[in-house]
C-alpha cells in the first residue's frame, strides 16, 4: 500500500532522514518507533504532505503522492497535539470538519463510546487534556479511511477511554484497514502492533514483529530489547 524509496529530508545543515526505504502491506497495524529525534514525526509529516522531501518519492497505492492533495481524502490522521480553537464548542468542531471532508461521517457512535455527549456544547478551551484527546478521537475515526495514523493516541486517555481505542483500533485493522501508529507506551505496541518500523538517526534499523525483535535482541521484555536495539546501533 505504502511504498517509500530513498526518501531524504534536511532542514538546513541537519539531515533527518537518510536514505530511508519503506514497504508496508495493506492491512495491518505497524508501530512506528524510535527515540526522539530519529525522523519518526518528519516521516509522518512527509506522508500527510505537510513536509516536502529533500530527495526521493512516496507513493500509496501505486501512485506518488509528492506534492499531491487529493489522496488525504483516504486517509485519517490523529497528530500528537489537540491543538482545538479554544472558542469553539466540541459540537461546533466536529460539525465543522464534517463540513471539510466530502465523506459520509460516522460521529455519534464515537460520542457515545468515548462518553462526549455531556461535553458537546462546551467550549473547547475549557476542557481537559483527557476529554481533547477523546474529541481528537472522534474526528479521526468518524470517516471511512483505507489508511489511519495515529501519532501518540494515548495521550491523556483514562483507562476506560484506553480500552474503547485499542478496540477501536483492532476493529479497524478486522476490516482491512492499514493503521500506523507512533507512542512510547510499549504495552501498547506489543498488544496492537503486527510490525514494529525502528528508526534512528533517519534510518530503518529493524523492521518485524515483536517476536522477531525480541529473539533478534536475546530479550524478553520488549523495552529491552528496543534499549539493546538502540545501545548497539549507537555503539
Amino acid at each position: 500500500m505504502i511504498k517509500i524509496k530513498n526518501l531524504h529530508k534536511k532542514f538546513g545543515k541537519l539531515t533527518v532522514l537518510d536514505g530511508l526505504d519503506l514497504e508496508i502491506d495493506k492491512g495491518g497495524i505497524f508501530a512506528i518507533l524510535g527515540p526522539n529525534g530519529s525522523g519518526k514525526t518528519t516521516l509522518i509529516k512527509a506522508l500527510l504532505g505537510m513536509v516536502i522531501p529533500s530527495k526521493g518519492d512516496i507513493s500509496i497505492d501505486g501512485n506518488s503522492v509528492l506534492k499531491k492533495w487529493n489522496y488525504r481524502n483516504e486517509l485519517n490522521y490523529l497528530p500528537q497535539i489537540a491543538n482545538f480553537p479554544a472558542n469553539l464548542s466540541v459540537i461546533e468542531l466536529i460539525k465543522m470538519v464534517k463540513n471539510l471532508r466530502p465523506k459520509t461521517p460516522n460521529e455519534k457512535e464515537l460520542i457515545d463510546l468515548f462518553g462526549l455527549n455531556e461535553f458537546l456544547n462546551k467550549k473547547l478551551g475549557n476542557l481537559s487534556g483527557g476529554t481533547k484527546q477523546k474529541v481528537n478521537l472522534v474526528l479521526t475515526f468518524m470517516f471511512d479511511s483505507d489508511l489511519i495514523i495515529l501519532d501518540e493516541p494515548t495521550t491523556g486517555l483514562d483507562p476506560i477511554a484506553l480500552i474503547h481505542l485499542k478496540n477501536l483500533i483492532k476493529k479497524e485493522k478486522k476490516s482491512g484497514k492499514t493503521i500506523l501508529l507512533t507512542t512510547h507506551i510499549m504495552s501498547v505496541v506489543e498488544e496492537l502492533a503486527d510490525e514494529i518500523v525502528f528508526l534512528l538517526d533517519g534510518k530503518i534499523y529493524f523492521k518485524g514483529s515483536v517476536e522477531k525483535l525480541k529473539k533478534q535482541t536475546s530479550q524478553t521484555n520488549l523495552e529491552h530489547a528496543i534499549a539493546n536495539l538502540i545501545t548497539k546501533q549507537n555503539a
